[in-house]
């Protein structure tokens, strides 16, 4: 048997018996601590993520483990308890920033800007905000020729992510004084045609009319008993020869209650009707 037990803190340690809930490990597990706007600015305070971003990582991490123990238990014939918790994964997810923390640095809350890149944040424009994401010197330099600005390339508060890094601050109010003068399309269609990664900042409604998104089937429509035809958001996942198939829409709560009770556990029509009359199923 393998045997997966997700819990806020695991089954071991002081905090085995606490419950455990996404926001409670985002807090507990440093995340908030480096999301939001710095001390000092209009706004500063920890900032959750928007989304239950802890809930949906530990299941990705739950996959792989069960994954993992299913095929140590073809190689061995032995099955295992795997015993994952939100909190792990958490701190496991800290990344670059736990790392940060271990070798001497000390993780604040910067925006949107990130810690170990110069420029790679959000920028004003003439009509909104956009994304620079200037992931090495290379890419520098073709920004600072496509904004007319190529003497920096060579400036030695500049020259290197480690220079500019040292001179974020001055480096970060030059480009928001250039990028503040046109429209977030201009700069994008300027800066894509030669390397420089970019973006918008997209609110929800934008995400789902991008023609990337829509080129990729992101969305789909499903007939739902009650709801008719609905949308959903597809899966990610693109497999070359086992794609993904859409079976049927959600089900209602308890709608599969009798299928699973029969099928799975031989359970009489009489029995699972008796359990839903005392309340243990639905």
């Amino acid at each position: 048997l393998v045997y997966c037990s997700i819990t806020g803190f695991g089954q071991t340690g002081p905090y085995a018996e606490r419950a455990g809930y996404d926001f409670l490990m985002q807090g507990m597990g440093g995340l908030m601590s480096i999301t939001g706007r710095p001390d000092g600015e209009e706004g500063a305070g920890p900032v959750k993520v928007g989304v239950a971003l802890t809930d949906i990582l530990t299941g990705l991490y739950a996959s792989t483990a069960i994954l993992a123990a299913l095929q140590s238990r073809d190689l061995t014939g032995v099955g295992q308890h795997i015993d994952l918790a939100l909190l792990d994964v958490q701190v496991a997810c800290l990344a670059n920033q736990g790392m940060n923390h271990l070798y001497g640095g000390a993780p604040k809350r910067m925006g949107n800007a990130h810690p170990n890149t110069v420029p790679y944040q959000d920028f004003p424009t003439a009509d909104g905000f956009m994304i620079l994401a200037i992931g090495n010197d290379g890419q520098f330099g073709s920004f600072c020729r496509a904004v007319d600005r190529a003497a920096w390339a060579d400036d030695p508060r500049f020259r290197t992510n480690a220079d500019r890094i040292a001179n974020r601050v001055a480096l970060v109010e030059a480009i928001r004084a250039i990028t503040a003068t046109r429209a977030t399309a201009d700069w994008i269609a300027l800066f894509e045609r030669v390397g420089v990664p970019c973006g918008p900042i997209n609110t929800v409604a934008e995400v789902f009319d991008d023609p990337q998104v829509r080129a990729r089937g992101t969305q789909i429509r499903m007939t739902h008993p009650v709801g008719g035809e609905i949308p959903l958001v597809a899966s990610p996942l693109r497999l070359s020869q086992t794609p993904v198939q859409y079976r049927r829409a959600p089900p209602l709560l308890g709608q599969d209650t009798g299928s699973v009770l029969n099928g799975w556990l031989g359970l009489s029509a009489q029995t699972i009707d008796g359990l839903k009359q005392r309340g243990v199923v639905q």
